[in-house]
């Protein structure tokens, strides 16, 4: 269940103003746990949208919306790009930055069980290596950054 009002595009641009004013903002959501989900990323410059896409999956869950809005704003970028990306998923930062490799090189496994999503983390993490000037990072969630929220109404708008 949200715990925010549920905004459009367009009514978050209205709104919100502070922030970082450039970068990839991704954000995913779900409705239930698993459930009814989307995702979306932005990716601006200067304040300005230089490409946006969104989706949406029947029956899915969360962590699975927040990695593949990674997946999606990894393929819009160029390899060469320079750029952050901004994720208010503590977990799919640090899997990205923290475990990823060495799941990799223990043959994709983790000392504690079987690693959740296993085919959207390799996609994901190939992707993080194959954009070596692109830095994934934490933002907080619903602090007011017009960006992050925008990529929330983005993963949210199948609720509309």
């Amino acid at each position: 269940m949200r715990d925010t009002e549920l905004l459009t595009p367009e009514e978050v641009l209205a709104r919100y103003t502070s922030g970082p004013k450039q970068g990839v903002f991704t954000d995913g959501s779900c409705e239930g746990n698993p459930g009814p989900g989307g995702w979306g990323f932005v990716w601006v410059r200067d304040d300005e949208i230089v490409a946006q896409e969104s989706g949406h999956d029947g029956d899915t869950t969360n962590n699975r919306m927040e990695l593949t809005a990674l997946i999606h704003a990894y393929r819009a970028l160029p390899e060469d790009e320079q750029a952050n990306i901004h994720s208010d998923s503590q977990l799919c930062v640090k899997t990205v930055n923290e475990w990823a490799a060495g799941w990799e090189k223990r043959g994709w496994k983790r000392k504690t069980g079987p690693i959740a999503n296993l085919e959207l983390v390799k996609e994901l993490y190939a992707l993080a290596r194959a954009h070596p000037r692109v830095t994934l990072q934490w933002i907080k969630a619903h602090d007011g950054s017009r960006w992050n929220e925008y990529a929330d109404a983005l993963a949210s708008a199948y609720l509309l």
